[in-house]
This record gives structure tokens, C-alpha cells and sequence, in this order.
């Protein structure tokens, strides 16, 4: 292999790059497009929660419970029923999520070292949301009944049974539970792969529709040459995208950024070397732009945004088939070396199986890629 022929390939897609001043300003302004569209609209906070009441107890007890749903960032109180049917209503209608019925004897069996009566109706149409505001509410009203039956106790001066336990939860890593610090890391995983295999996936199936491909053929370039030539401009480019993606993450969207800034940039690079030669692999096996469009998509964007731990748990996906498919995708690896880095500040002593898959997997790709052109000049 010649280096003075790849770069002089290299320059040539420069040139074309900076010739083509919309496809470059595209190319930039995208990946801030969709961090910005998918950090803000893509979230998976369950909070103020609109909820009504029905309490039948009316006591100071049950009037403390309801303004601890009232104080709590997840809920939010619309007002009081009077009826079970009223609350159905609400519920029909979509104008709340949410009923709490407390039962007339609620303070009464909280003194006496029962358990009260106390009904949550939720509206199970999001069954994720719903799951999610279950475990808000028992705490809420778990925590109050522990309180007002320590006040009695004192008063009393004598232990009531239930709750000899006392729980305390610390969450590590995003202890504000925030899911922008869950999902922007993964979104530059998601933009590199779509930007990278987009970029170089309609270089050489231009050149075949415009027919230089053949003269770029009768020239002394070797296909490694032209793979590499081609992958080194639009790696610039790629390079820039990951600066201005991870900018905006730590800087607009305040997502931790607990580890080292070499290795973010190094494991970065490597990813995008993988997704710029899987473009170039698919534009070698295409002759049509349309086609290589279509293809890149599919084999970008959607197993990045499915199969990678991006936005849904790998470990809730069924085991066979989609577990075992997800580990033949980078965006898997990428995604959790991101997390790992941003989140948990860990580094390759952690993270090496990750690095050498995305390592392996940029070899094997750029190695068919190479194969594939060497095809395509015979």
C-alpha cells in the first residue's frame, strides 16, 4: 500500500466535501439536530403525574398523605372527587392517570397497629409509566405510615407492630434518576453509527453513477488505497460530529461526565472507524445511491436505536432470538463503554471486552470491504 496514493485519494473527497457546501453543512448540522430533538423530546421521567383524590377518612392523617403526593415532583393533585365513579370518569376521559381512595377508618387502624385500607387506581394504557408511578406512590405511602405510627407510638409509649424495617435507598452512578443522563450518552453512539455509515455508504455508488469509478479503476490505486483514502476524509468530518455531540451533551444537557476525555475520544475514533468502512462495504456492494441510502438505514439506524441498550434493556428483550442477535452490532459495545465513561468513570481496566469487539469489528469489516472491491475490479 502507497501512502502517497491515499492521500491523494483523501484529498480528493476533501475536495468533493468542501465543493458540496449543503452536504457538509448537513453532514455538521445534523448530529446537533438530532441530540438536540431526541435529548429533549426523548424522555423517560415519570413525574408530576396527574392524579385526583377521594378521601373518606377526612382526618389530619389522611390529609397529610395527600399533601405528601402534593409536595412530591411526581405527582401532581388536579383536586378532589367525590365518588368512585368520578374518579372513572377522570380516568375515561384521560384527564388524570391516577386515583387515590383512602378508606374512612384509614387513621383510626394506623393507631391501632392495623393495616388501612388504601386503593390506587391507575390507568394501565402505558404500562411502563403506570409501573413506574406504582413504585413512586407505595413509597410515598409507606413512608407516611411509618411516620404518623411513630407518632403514635411516642404518644402511646408502647411499639406497635409492622414496619420493624427501615429502608434506605441510595441509587449510584445517577442518583436524581434523571433519563437524559441515561439516554444522551447513548445518543452519540446512535449519531456516529447513523452519520458514519451514511457519509461513506453513497461515496462509491456516486462515483458509479457518475461513471468516474472507472477511471478511478484504471489508475494504480490498490483497493486498500481507495478504501482507506476515502474513509480518512469523511473520518475528519465524523471526528468533528463527536466533538460537537459530546459539547452538547455535557454542556446543554449537564449529563456527568466522570471519566477520562482520552479514552472517550480514542473508543470514539474506533467506533467510527468500524461504521465509516461498514458505509464504504455497503457502497462497494451497491451501485445505487438509492439502494446504499436504503441499506445504510437499515443496518444503522435501527439496530442502533433497538438492539443496542440505547433506550430498552437488552435484559427485558427475549432471550432467542434478540439477545444473541444484539451482540453481532457495535452500537451494543459503544453504548455501554459510553454509560461506562460518562456514568461510572470507568475505564479500559472495565471496558476492554467492549474495546477489543469494536477493534475486531472494524478489521473484519474494513478486511470485506477491501475483499469486496478487489471484486469489483476484476
Amino acid at each position: 500500500m502507497n501512502l502517497r496514493r491515499t492521500k491523494a485519494v483523501a484529498r480528493k473527497e476533501f475536495l468533493h466535501i468542501l465543493r458540496d457546501p449543503r452536504s457538509l453543512v448537513m453532514a455538521l448540522a445534523l448530529p446537533l439536530l438530532m441530540i438536540l430533538l431526541f435529548g429533549y423530546a426523548l424522555t423517560l421521567d415519570v413525574d408530576r403525574i396527574p392524579c385526583v383524590t377521594y378521601d373518606s377518612d377526612q382526618s389530619p392523617e389522611s390529609r397529610e398523605l395527600i399533601a405528601r403526593f402534593q409536595g412530591s415532583r411526581y405527582f401532581h393533585i388536579l383536586g378532589a372527587a367525590s365518588s368512585y365513579q368520578a374518579i372513572e370518569d377522570k380516568i375515561d376521559k384521560d384527564e388524570c392517570m391516577l386515583g387515590i381512595v383512602i378508606s374512612q377508618n384509614y387513621a383510626r387502624d394506623l393507631h391501632l397497629g392495623r393495616k388501612p385500607q388504601l386503593q390506587l387506581l391507575f390507568d394501565g394504557s402505558d404500562s411502563n409509566t403506570a409501573s413506574i408511578a406504582l413504585g413512586y406512590a407505595n413509597m410515598i405511602v409507606q413512608n407516611a405510615a411509618v411516620e404518623i405510627r411513630g407518632r403514635a407510638q411516642n404518644r402511646m409509649g408502647r411499639n406497635l407492630p409492622g414496619f420493624p424495617v427501615e429502608t434506605r435507598l441510595r441509587v449510584w452512578y445517577n442518583s436524581q434518576l434523571k433519563s437524559k443522563n441515561y439516554i444522551v450518552p447513548g445518543l452519540i453512539a446512535l449519531i456516529l453509527m447513523i452519520i458514519g455509515a451514511l457519509l461513506t455508504s453513497l461515496t462509491l455508488a456516486r462515483e458509479w453513477e457518475m461513471g468516474t469509478m472507472e477511471q478511478v479503476l484504471s489508475t494504480p490505486l490498490r483497493p486498500a488505497e481507495i478504501a482507506l483514502g476515502k474513509m480518512s476524509a469523511y473520518f475528519t468530518l465524523g471526528v468533528v460530529d463527536m466533538v460537537l455531540t459530546i459539547i452538547v451533551g455535557v454542556g446543554v444537557f449537564q449529563v456527568p461526565q466522570r471519566g477520562s476525555y482520552i479514552f472517550l475520544v480514542l473508543t470514539g475514533c474506533l467506533f467510527l472507524f468500524g461504521a465509516l468502512f461498514w458505509g464504504i462495504l455497503i457502497s462497494a456492494l451497491s451501485r445505487s445511491q438509492l439502494i446504499a441510502y436504503q441499506v445504510a438505514m437499515l443496518t444503522s439506524f435501527l439496530p442502533a436505536f433497538l438492539l443496542s441498550g440505547f433506550v430498552f434493556a437488552i435484559e427485558n428483550m427475549p432471550p432467542v432470538p434478540v439477545q444473541v442477535v444484539t451482540y453481532l452490532f457495535p452500537t451494543r459495545y459503544y453504548v455501554t463503554i459510553l454509560k461506562g465513561i460518562f456514568l461510572r468513570g470507568v475505564g479500559i481496566d472495565v471496558l476492554y471486552r467492549e474495546v477489543l469487539f469494536l477493534a475486531a469489528y472494524a478489521v473484519v469489516v474494513f478486511m470485506i470491504a477491501v475483499k469486496r472491491l478487489k471484486q469489483k475490479v476484476a
